[in-house]
């Protein structure tokens, strides 16, 4: 069975804790197999559940850090909200999508770092 960066963290993270699939279902109020899913990439991660997870196992800064990370780069769709956004941000977004089949590491990993600037 393959796992998503998300799938491999949190089933670390249960091990550590000695809980099993049955217990992250009572947590999540969900089924095993929902969790499985998840874990494996056939559906995203809830919204709900990088919260849940934080506080259940009381994790580190460093931890949710790397639990944000791990769910980040688990994402097979990305929505985006454009009803408050600016002509320019729409610009933006629209020609972001056009064109991200077609971006190398290289303008990627520059986007990446004007982006970050944008989040401080």
């Amino acid at each position: 069975m393959k796992y998503t960066p998300f799938g491999e963290f949190y089933k670390i993270l249960r091990i550590k804790n000695h809980e099993n699939l049955n217990d992250a279902s009572n947590l999540l109020d969900v089924s095993p197999a929902f969790i499985s899913s998840v874990e494996c990439g056939k559906r995203p991660v809830p919204d709900d559940w990088y919260n849940i997870l934080c506080k259940h196992y009381s994790l580190s800064q460093t931890e949710q850090s790397q639990l944000k990370d791990a769910i980040d780069a688990s994402q097979t769709i990305v929505k985006l909200g454009l009803l408050n956004a600016s002509l320019q941000q729409r610009k933006v977004a629209v020609a972001f999508q056009r064109s991200f089949d077609n971006l190398n590491e290289e303008v990627a990993n520059e986007l990446l770092k004007i982006l970050n600037k944008v989040k401080k």
